[in-house]
């Protein structure tokens, strides 16, 4: 390590702007590439200025970044060293693309004269994320001139503002890769002592658009992930039932109507109410239910879809206009439709009580009612948030779910993150057992940060039951359909648990599990189905 090196300033002047536009949260894994970021993120970490958390896995380190910007709202800086470090990070990088999370990808590379001539290390990292990224700024290698104080200043707004969508787009990752020649680092400057210039540009307000619609027509309110409370408001303000998704944010309320699955089958005692559906509106990105995307599949109902602010557009039938922001209508709603959709969901959880015994169905409304205030609930994309937009019920519960491509990465890293900037109540995450050993790397926590109340709780049925209810299963023999969708596992998770110093509870009753709900620090919480 020497007294000057040009990479060193260049990263102490990033990362104090970064720290002093209020970003906090700085996610490390280690390398030799990327020594002199990691040098200031260290010591702006030591002062007080940001918050560092380290993993060894890039991959696992990706999604806990993600979890963090998820819960913050603010983005997360990711710092990697070159190479196969940096594909890593493309799972999460994907995953925050599609659902409007800010991240700030800080990817240390070799300068240019060493790219393409077998250097070790070394790939092209420029448009390795393709168009995931917002942008891609591909850095030279600092000489360090006075100039690249100012360039670095101005690196960290731009990726801030494009991270955060100021310039009127969804919200999502940025590149900087950073190219660095030796010597790769050294003591000086400390980025905590730096003052850099920061100007941030203007949030682009966009002129938000109105719909007037028909109060006549009779309407349902769809929430998909990412909706919020938007869809509550819109619903209960004109009268609409609303069919919400788990993760929408929004399955609360009066007007939920939490068989709506269901009620919506057209073979179903229901087809009846559901045949007079005239319009759906749609928040966010709902994905789950088969009969909810068939419904905007009928060109006898109109679609709107509001815009979402993280989520992107979505218009899988292509037959909604253009996004609106905001709707009114004509003349009161008759009231009669949603009473008529009330009734019917009463109904229909009368004729399918729940049962004394520990099932899908009872595991959902157990982790519901023991989640509250300050708790946040991460749902995996596995079978139980299927099973949890059917039996879920209506309770304003802060939870989170990666259904921006919905794939089952990351999702312990990703609560772990929500973990860090969430400290009041408990974390619990919910996914099934082939979901954990996806991310069992990501049971390892940094052992200098403060144990976190993280509960994963898995429904460990053995396998990929999920597959049960697809085409498939019904085509294929048991032991080819057990080969190639099911993946049988028999891991222990009690050795899991241990490798990585979780604390275990193994549950067979409903009993043990009101008890494990109610444990502090972090458990693996292994529930038998």
């Amino acid at each position: 390590m020497t007294d000057s090196s040009p990479a060193q300033v260049f990263a102490a002047h990033l990362l104090a702007t970064l720290a002093k536009a209020g970003v906090r949260n700085f996610f490390l894994a280690p390398g030799a590439r990327s020594q002199a970021l990691a040098i200031a993120a260290g010591q702006l970490a030591s002062a007080g200025k940001i918050d560092l958390h380290v993993r060894l896995d890039e991959r696992s380190l990706g999604f806990t970044a993600l979890g963090s910007a998820l819960a913050s709202g603010e983005p997360s800086v990711i710092i990697t060293t070159s190479g196969t470090a940096v594909a890593n990070l493309h799972p999460a990088v994907l995953e925050a693309s599609h659902s409007g999370v800010p991240l700030i990808l800080l990817t240390a590379d070799r300068p240019h004269e060493l790219r393409g001539v077998g250097a070790n290390q070394t790939t092209n990292q420029v448009g390795i994320f393709a168009d995931a990224v917002r942008e891609c700024f591909d850095v030279v290698a600092p000489n360090g001139h006075d100039r690249e104080f100012a360039e670095a200043a101005q690196l960290a707004a731009d990726a801030i503002a494009i991270s955060l969508g100021y310039d009127g787009e969804q919200p999502g990752p940025v590149q900087l890769n950073l190219a660095f020649r030796e010597p790769l680092s050294a003591l000086t400057p400390n980025a905590a002592e730096l003052k850099p210039t920061l100007q941030l540009p203007e949030i682009v307000e966009s002129v938000p658009e109105f719909a007037v619609l028909t109060a006549e027509v009779p309407t349902v309110v769809i929430a998909g992930a990412g909706s919020g409370d938007d869809a509550v408001e819109l619903a209960e303000a004109f009268g609409w039932p609303l069919f919400a998704e788990p993760s929408s944010g929004a399955r609360s309320g009066a007007n939920a109507i939490l068989g709506y699955r269901n009620l919506l089958d057209t073979d179903g005692p229901r087809a009846e109410l559901a045949g007079r559906i005239g319009r759906a509106i749609v928040f966010g990105k709902p994905t789950l239910g088969r009969a909810a995307i068939k419904l905007l599949f009928n060109e006898n109902v109109e679609v709107v879809v509001v815009r979402s602010p993280v989520m992107g557009h979505f218009d899988v039938s292509r037959r909604a206009g253009q996004p609106v922001d905001e709707i009114s209508v004509d003349q009161e709603v008759d009231f009669e439709w949603l009473e008529a959709w009330r009734r019917a969901d009463a109904e229909h959880a009368s004729a399918n009580p729940s049962t004394a015994e520990l099932d899908r169905r009872n595991l959902v409304e157990k982790v519901w009612q023991a989640t509250d205030g300050q708790d946040r609930l991460v749902l995996g994309a596995s079978r139980l948030i299927r099973e949890a937009d059917v039996w879920a019920p209506a309770k304003a519960v802060r939870v989170f779910s990666n259904r921006g491509l919905a794939g089952i990465d990351g999702t312990v890293a990703t609560a772990a993150g929500i973990s860090l900037v969430s400290t009041e109540g408990i974390t619990r995450v919910l996914l099934g057992d082939l979901t954990l050993l996806h991310d069992a790397g990501s049971l390892a926590i940094d052992a200098t940060e403060p144990e976190p109340n993280l509960q994963v709780i898995v429904g460990n049925d053995g396998g990929g039951s999920i597959f049960s209810s697809l085409e498939m299963a019904k085509t294929l023999d048991e032991i080819t359909f057990t080969r190639l969708f099911k993946t049988p596992q028999q891991v222990d998770l009690w050795h899991l648990a241990q490798a990585y110093g979780w604390a275990y509870a193994r549950v067979d009753t409903l009993g043990q599990l009101d008890e494990a709900l109610t444990k502090l620090g972090r458990i693996l919480i292994d529930v038998r189905l």
